[in-house]
């Protein structure tokens, strides 16, 4: 994303995780450091206990890192699609959704009989696209090496290697896979010790078809993973009728023959961004009790699925990716260090802007629409649903419209010392000892009057007034109109609808929101700002309806 960044690395976790004390002395240190952004893709485990979430240590230092010039990026955590399963909870944190791609690494297999199966695997060609000779592991090793120890190719001293030699070998994907006593990386490396021209692995019966583990790590010969059960089946059944054996059983001559295509080639389908099922869903929460928050959650949303990144080769953090210096990856993890980089790109264009006004930046330029033009799509269990902010955040990320968003929402860590003090449950005394000073004495806030670039209400009744000002950050002058897409349930007023703002100067837009009817549930709409310099600044809205008696202002 940003090529030209430095990058500092702070160890805080190991292999069976880690200690919150170890990630905040961490944070700590970056700060001190002096780095602009700090890029986190990790989180609790789940909803810290207490009063409140935002109370929790790790949120109060990222707090005091925000307070410090420093925008901090977290991934939003891998628990969906449950609702509520985001585990970065404060409005000063950017918390980043995962979308898939439309880059897909399919392979294929051609029998010598014709016949053309699908599979996986990130290898190259059998050499020249020839056809070569196929053998079964077991038909080529040892007699006197168990079944077990042959058939999933681990052990290269159970092959005859005259006979293995130049052959595209049959391995079969066992339980010893799934409880990673044995794995692809080995069978790979086993065939390049014993001279094979390939392998191909198949699905052993009893297993039945089951998700792979594996099959995104890179291999230096040809190999691909059948796991299709009737694609397995298929070439067994061509394997045995033009394998001629002895009496006994014993393979004599190898009739079946195949080739193993490019791997490595990716296809682009056209049908992205997708939120990936995987990705944390929102609303966001206050507490472990799952009382939700007026806070957008996730942030934003970046590619998350299948990501090419820099491994080291001695890291024990993924054994399918030991020894590799590149891995495919997907995750939420994965994301927030898309956001990061682009973060970097704006802090370097504009090195005075706050860590809230690069968040506003990226939310109000995000975009709702895929590839094709249509509403973002989600993926929730076996199905595809239209995404909703808290499936997406903003939006998904667009870095060239981010450098020059025309419009932002800029906030302090005294507006966030009294969203604090406005969050249900929480007092003076808490907040104190959280963060080392007393709520402000100024007047009546709500949680949803911060000026962050959405609008989030968990508990609309009758009606309330909300306030955001807005800054010019563009190049000139420039004049707005102001549209607005209405939630289910609610009417949205807004004053002004049309407003010029000069460079560097600011603009309050007051927003109405009025219970119509009780939705007990969120539904969504938007603030779109168009401006006649061709800047479009959108700002979400998120709005539960408990009840719509009264017209008074809540």
């Amino acid at each position: 994303m940003a090529p030209g960044a430095g990058i500092a690395v702070y160890k805080a976790l190991y292999s069976f995780g880690g200690y919150m004390a170890d990630v905040v002395a961490a944070v700590d240190q970056a700060v001190e450091d002096g780095v602009d952004i700090v890029s986190l893709s990790i989180g609790p485990s789940s909803v810290p206990p207490g009063s409140s979430a935002f109370l929790n240590v790790l949120e109060i230092e990222l707090l005091f890192a925000a307070k410090a010039g420093v925008m901090v990026v977290q991934a939003a955590g891998n628990g969906g699609p449950t609702s509520s399963s985001i585990l970065s909870f404060s409005p000063w944190i950017t918390t980043v959704a995962a979308s898939i791609t439309d880059r897909k690494y399919n392979n294929s297999i051609e029998l010598g009989n014709g016949q053309r199966f699908p599979g996986t695997g990130l290898a190259p060609p059998t050499l020249r696209m020839l056809h070569f000779p196929v053998a079964a592991a077991i038909d080529v090793s040892q007699s006197n090496t168990s079944y077990i120890a042959v058939e999933n190719c681990q052990h290269p001293g159970a092959f005859i290697p005259v006979l293995a030699r130049g052959k595209i070998i049959i391995c079969t994907y066992t339980f010893e896979f799934e409880f990673e006593s044995a794995s692809i990386t080995t069978v790979a490396d086993t065939m390049e010790k014993i001279g094979a021209a390939g392998f191909i692995i198949t699905m052993d019966p009893d297993l039945g078809a089951s998700q792979v583990k594996g099959t995104t790590i890179t291999m230096h010969v040809p190999g691909i993973i059948l796991s299709n059960m009737q694609a397995s089946g298929a070439l067994w059944e061509y394997y045995n009728a033009n394998t001629v054996r002895s009496r006994d059983g014993g393979a004599m001559s190898f009739g079946a023959t195949a080739r193993i295509g490019d791997g490595r080639e990716a296809t682009f389908t056209g049908q992205a961004p997708i939120v990936a099922s995987y990705s944390s869903r929102g609303p966001d929460v206050n507490n472990a009790l799952l009382q939700t928050a007026d806070v957008l959650k996730p942030t934003i949303m970046a590619p998350g699925s299948s990501i090419w990144a820099a491994w080291s080769p001695n890291s024990e953090g993924d054994q399918y990716a030991k020894g590799q210096e590149f891995a495919l990856v997907s995750g939420t993890s994965m994301a927030a260090p898309h956001v990061a980089g682009v973060a970097a790109l704006i802090k370097q264009k504009h090195p005075d802007w706050s860590p809230a006004a690069i968040t506003s930046a990226i939310m109000t330029t995000a975009t709702v629409t895929d590839h094709s033009g249509n509403p973002i799509q989600a993926q929730r269990s076996n199905q595809l649903n239209t995404a909703t902010p808290f499936d997406f955040g903003a939006g998904a990320l667009n870095p060239t419209k981010a450098i020059d968003p025309g419009l932002i929402f800029d906030t302090n860590f005294k507006m966030y010392l009294r969203f604090l003090c406005s969050v249900p449950g929480v007092d003076d005394d808490s907040v104190r000892r959280a963060v080392g000073v007393g709520c402000p004495s100024e007047g009546k806030f709500l949680c949803s009057d911060l000026n962050t670039a959405s609008i989030t209400v968990s508990n609309l009744v009758g009606s309330r007034r909300v306030v955001r000002k807005v800054k010019n950050v563009g190049a000139e002058r420039e004049r707005y109109r102001v549209r607005v897409r209405e939630p289910e349930g609610v009417e949205v007023g807004i004053v002004p609808t049309k407003f010029a703002v000069n460079v560097s100067a600011t603009k309050s837009i007051r927003i109405l929101l009025k219970a119509m009817e009780a939705t007990n549930s969120y539904t969504f709409g938007e603030v779109v700002m168009e401006g006649d310099k061709g800047h479009v600044v959108r700002l979400p809205l998120a709005v539960s309806v408990t009840s719509a008696l009264g017209s008074g202002e809540a």
